[in-house]
């Protein structure tokens, strides 16, 4: 089992949903962050006075999947978060060792 962990822009979370779903993924986890990467983050005006956003909002996503369809969600998810501008995220695939589902016992590939 693998995990892939995507980061991407709020407005592209319905369309990265949707994707996943079209390719059979039944379950993943979204989280609110805030981070930054190459872009360093914006200045805004407010009132009249010029600040720096460091952190810009962003969503997480945490995909538990079998082996095989890596490769297809993370296909998925760059078609479907890809603006093209600066920002648009990145994906990160780390091994799982153990998935247990808490209402049954059931361990494994079942369990996801």
């Amino acid at each position: 089992m693998k995990m892939v962990q995507a980061i991407i822009k709020p407005f592209k979370l319905d369309d990265v949903r949707e994707a996943l779903t079209e390719i059979g993924v039944t379950g993943m986890t979204a989280t609110e962050v805030k981070g930054f990467g190459r872009q360093k983050g914006h200045t805004e005006l407010y009132r009249g006075a010029e600040y720096v956003v460091d952190f810009l909002p962003k969503i997480k996503l945490e995909i538990v999947i079998n082996d095989e369809k890596v490769n297809d969600v993370i296909e998925a998810v760059m078609k479907a978060a890809q603006t093209g501008k600066i920002g648009d995220g990145k994906i990160f695939v780390m091994p799982v060792e153990q998935a247990i589902r808490i209402r049954t016992g059931e361990e494994g590939d079942s369990a996801v």
